[in-house]
């Protein structure tokens, strides 16, 4: 099958809820014509189709798009991840921690790819929403132990001033890779996406101390969409089409 019919048959799978048939479609062209046959449809799929498929990431398997799409590819599908409404934020952080921690991957080159776009640092701040409290332990002190936070939080100012400083941990006491190490990439690798995700992550906390919850975010984002089913690895046509508004904007 040719790149074009493949893109059509993964587009018509993925358009009726299958990402099961989908992804093995793309797994079926990287084992009869290699890595390269599939980079080369995966560079050409809308980043909606390529978030449907690697949203549902399985640590039981390894992933071959997973291990094969590319910072930009991904940056572009995690920014509009958000229109999934996953509150648990699950799917988020298990694609971001399969794709970013990749043998071979380095994770800054990720983490610089989604930066640089719009909605970048909102959707690491949505990756870290559970860990609000321990980010800013390790903003103030460079440690995650709580015993040695002093519950202070620093001003822009301050984040600013420190950012460059000397890590109080090294990153193979941390390497985790999940949240901690995360944070430990952001923080000493890239200081400004940091700053900028907490200040994001922080918003997201005020609106939470006032009440407004979820609606904080949904009055910016009012086209989210439930993901029940997405959520048993398929894709509803509202899903899709409120990915297909936000895509554009998005890139």
């Amino acid at each position: 099958m040719n790149a074009l019919a493949l893109i059509a048959k993964t587009q018509s799978l993925i358009a009726s809820g299958d990402i099961v048939a989908a992804e093995a479609a793309l797994v079926e062209l990287a084992d009869e014509e290699g890595d390269h046959a599939l980079l080369v449809v995966l560079e050409q799929l809308p980043p909606k189709d390529i978030l449907a498929v690697i949203r549902e990431y399985d640590n039981s398997k390894e992933s071959v798009i997973n291990l094969l799409v590319t910072p930009a590819l991904f940056a572009r599908a995690v920014v509009i991840e958000k229109q999934y409404k996953d509150l648990s934020r699950t799917h988020l952080r298990g694609m971001v921690n399969s794709v970013i921690f990749r043998e071979g991957a380095d994770p800054v080159e990720f983490l610089t790819a989604i930066g640089e776009l719009e909605g970048g640092s909102e959707a690491l701040a949505d990756y870290f929403t559970e860990k609000w409290s321990r980010i800013e332990a390790f903003a103030r002190s460079g440690t995650f132990d709580s015993v040695e936070d002093d519950g202070e939080i620093l001003s822009e100012t301050a984040l600013l001033a420190s950012a460059y400083t000397k890590p109080r941990v090294e990153e193979d006491e941390i390497a985790d890779q999940d949240w901690m190490q995360l944070a430990w990439l952001l923080r000493h690798e890239c200081q400004d996406l940091f700053i900028e995700m907490l200040l994001v992550l922080r918003a997201k906390a005020r609106a939470h101390d006032l009440g407004l919850g979820e609606e904080f975010e949904t009055e910016e984002d009012d086209d989210r969409v439930e993901t029940s089913d997405t959520d048993r690895g398929k894709a509803t046509p509202a899903v899709l089409d409120a990915l297909d508004a936000d895509e554009e904007s998005a890139i």
